[in-house]
């Protein structure tokens, strides 16, 4: 004996006038269109019963048609297009809705089908086909020069800084500059005298201390505030070209090799030393989560450590020249950035995480230097020889969004200002030069014209900075 609440069909003796067109409908999405075929095997969810005997006055849902104006009516057949269906057609020429809690396989739909009271085809198309924001324009010109007198051109030295409260670092000779880039106000931090050269700087995390490395193979440290030195490091035998800070912790590499570990908060010179590289360490870069120190060597290795190794944890030997150019990603956790000299030419990106060999390109000259964009997926390279340029590359397609020249000698030093826009570069030419070409950040881009006003991004003049 057939269950009536699974084979209701309609009475077709009684006039079709008795019934009202809603009530046809609700009948026709529930029952009609499943029945029609004998053939048609008919399913139903175990757990959940035939809602022909179900009691839509429960839901306050009326049979009279809805109003088109808004009102109750409205919200009313938009409950029951969503809970019955309606008339609409979906992709594959069924009533929208009628597989609703029924255990059927599901029909493939596009995905703006699936939503509740559906969407306006037309609107999805002008949606996903609305173009995204155009690219910024990179100029091709710095938008500000600092003739830098005394500026080396050495390979092997890092010589610029940017501190988090927007102040420049320079070293130059024997002395140490500080342009403060808001005032544009030049103080010279110190001066070493004519036994002794400066060979690195780098800014400590908080911005005022900054560390810096000798030709004698000493580490000061230096209070900006105050124009003062806070205490002199010893322990290497040869000159600090690199330094890295993680926190409290500073890591110098040098000419004899090794990397030693300094806590600034501790009595001794150094806590650890780090041994692997077998010619001089010229880069070092710290991991945005200070966990993770990666040091390039004169001997074309790159050699990641961890925070209590003593040895390198992960070793990279496919650089074929010094690894000056290093770079984390502050966007991707493990995505580390290498570049190599004049015989290699080539950046070639690594996962820390899985140890892996992402990609290679090669540029075509020597690699001085990489820096991230804090925003983006896109990363600076500056180049020695032949070049002389700089170029903003987007990763991970390694197109080229803009070149940029100017320097007539080897683009030797880089640093990125502390909202993430900007870079400045350093080369034998004797020029710091300014460039904008990161885009800011959604919050950063709130303030941009007040940050415009401060920095004279727009005002081209030249200046000097001793």
């Amino acid at each position: 004996m057939d269950d009536p609440t699974l084979h209701c069909q309609p009475d077709q003796s009684a006039p079709s006038t008795t019934l009202s067109t809603r009530t046809m409908k609700i009948n026709r999405m529930i029952n009609s269109d499943y029945n029609s075929c004998p053939s048609r095997a008919i399913y139903y969810d175990r757990f959940i019963p035939s809602r022909t005997g179900s009691n839509f006055a429960l839901f306050d849902i009326s049979n009279s048609p809805a109003s088109v104006e808004d009102g109750p009516g409205t919200y009313n057949s938009l409950l029951r297009e969503a809970l019955l269906g309606s008339d609409k057609k979906d992709s594959s020429g069924l009533p929208a809705g009628q597989n609703i809690l029924r255990y059927k396989t599901e029909t493939k739909r596009p995905l703006h089908s699936l939503q509740p009271f559906g969407f306006d085809d037309e609107l999805v198309n002008r949606i996903s086909h609305n173009p995204g924001k155009a690219p910024m324009k990179i100029l091709g010109s710095p938008y500000q020069i600092l003739d830098a007198p005394g500026f080396e051109d050495d390979f092997y030295s890092n010589l610029v800084d940017w501190s988090p409260n927007n102040v420049l670092a320079a070293g130059l000779g024997s002395c140490v500059y500080l342009w403060n880039v808001n005032s544009s106000k030049v103080t010279k931090l110190c001066d070493l005298g004519i036994n002794d050269d400066i060979c690195s700087i780098g800014w400590a995390q908080c911005g005022t201390q900054l560390a810096v490395g000798t030709r004698n193979g000493k580490v000061q440290i230096w209070d900006a505030s105050y124009c003062r030195t806070v205490r002199t490091m010893e322990g290497h035998r040869s000159r600090v070209g690199t330094l890295a800070w993680s926190i409290s912790l500073l890591s110098s590499g040098s000419r004899d090799k090794s990397i030693l570990q300094r806590d600034i908060r501790a009595r001794g010179d150094f806590v650890s030393k780090l041994s692997g590289h077998k010619l001089e360490v010229c880069g070092l870069k710290w991991s945005y989560d200070n966990r993770e120190l990666a040091s390039g060597g004169d001997d074309g290795k790159l050699f990641v450590w961890n925070q209590n190794s003593t040895q390198p944890v992960l070793k990279y030997c496919e650089h074929t020249a010094a690894v000056k150019a290093i770079a984390w990603s502050p966007c991707q956790h493990g995505l580390l950035a290498s570049g190599g000299g004049t015989a290699d030419r080539c950046i070639r990106f690594w996962n820390t995480t899985t140890n892996t060999n992402l990609s290679c390109m090669d540029t075509g000259s020597q690699v001085c230097n990489l820096v991230w964009s804090k925003n983006a997926n896109e990363l600076v390279s500056t180049h020695g020889y032949s070049a002389n340029h700089i170029i903003v590359w987007r990763y991970p397609t390694m197109s080229k969004l803009a070149t940029l020249t100017g320097h007539t000698y080897r683009v030797l030093h880089l640093a990125i200002s502390p909202d993430g826009q900007k870079i400045v570069t350093g080369a034998g030419d004797e020029t710091l030069r300014f460039w904008r070409v990161f885009a800011p950040s959604k919050s950063q881009n709130l303030f941009l014209h007040n940050t415009d006003s401060k920095i004279g991004a727009l005002s081209f003049g030249r200046s000097t900075i001793r």
